[in-house]
């Protein structure tokens, strides 16, 4: 896909991922709406894109009327859409016991139901003019769904399963799908993950080589994108060999739980 000059959404922009795909975009000669719940986050995000045809607007991707706001606003500056990024997201960690209905309901409409929801509305905008594409910036615990992080783990699996139904019910109207398979990444949402960032010694990428790298599948027409390295293994086993999977995240973290206990002892 010709990325200069294409008219690019990106929700969640106002930090992390987001903040990092606008300013990659603008550097590409892209024309980028920002859109996020923090005015104020985003018009710093928006002080730092190269070019002046950029735009935000404040907006929770959860609720209807911001949507419609967001995409209307669109609508009439460019008055078609080249490219929807699905960015914004929260990260859910902790003991299931330990999640309320209302835990469960934010990260199921977050990281899933409002991407879908701004994927039906934007439609009308996504087929006018040359081709178009869907990025839904998923995570590698859709892929290996790890203890802990059970509810973040099953959103992110669902967003995968949807992007994947997605590019073969849009493949005959010209419009492509990107599911991007992302690992850690050094953002202000990874915080929730608390001490597990340590005990599982997680490796973080930064948000400008994550925009560049996503940018760069974007160009080639990328169905999905997945880190290098040994996710990119351990992906393949979860898929042919889960068992082994299985046993080495349940010794991980059997581990991890006697450590604590002879640190409460000590």
């Amino acid at each position: 896909m010709r990325l200069e000059g294409a008219h690019v959404l990106i929700t969640g922009a106002g930090s992390g991922i987001g903040e990092a795909l606008a300013i990659e975009a603008a550097r590409r000669n892209m024309h980028v709406a920002l859109m996020g719940r923090r005015a104020d986050a985003l018009e710093r995000t928006l002080s730092k894109l190269a070019g002046s045809s950029h735009f935000a607007v404040p907006g929770d991707v959860r609720q209807a009327g911001d949507r419609t706001t967001a995409l209307r606003a669109i609508e009439a500056r460019w008055g078609r859409l080249s490219i929807l990024v699905n960015n914004a997201g929260i990260v859910t960690a902790g003991p299931l016991a330990d999640t309320t209905d209302d835990d469960l309901r934010t990260a199921l409409e977050t990281n899933l139901l409002a991407p879908m929801a701004m994927v039906r509305d934007a439609l009308h905008l996504l087929g006018r003019g040359r081709a178009a594409c869907i990025v839904n910036i998923g995570s590698v615990l859709g892929e290996i769904p790890y203890p802990l992080l059970g509810v973040y783990s099953a959103t992110k699996a669902g967003l995968r399963g949807f992007s994947q139904s997605l590019r073969r019910e849009l493949a005959p109207l010209g419009i492509g799908v990107t599911h991007a398979a992302l690992r850690a990444t050094n953002t202000p949402a990874a915080e929730a993950l608390g001490s597990l960032r340590e005990d599982l010694k997680m490796t973080f990428d930064s948000p400008p080589a994550v925009a560049k790298r996503l940018w760069d599948a974007v160009a080639r027409d990328a169905d999905t994108i997945y880190p290098a390295g040994p996710e990119r293994l351990f992906e393949l086993l979860q898929r042919f060999a889960p068992r082994l999977v299985d046993r080495s995240i349940i010794k991980q973290f059997s581990q991890i739980h006697a450590a604590r206990a002879a640190s409460r002892l000590s």
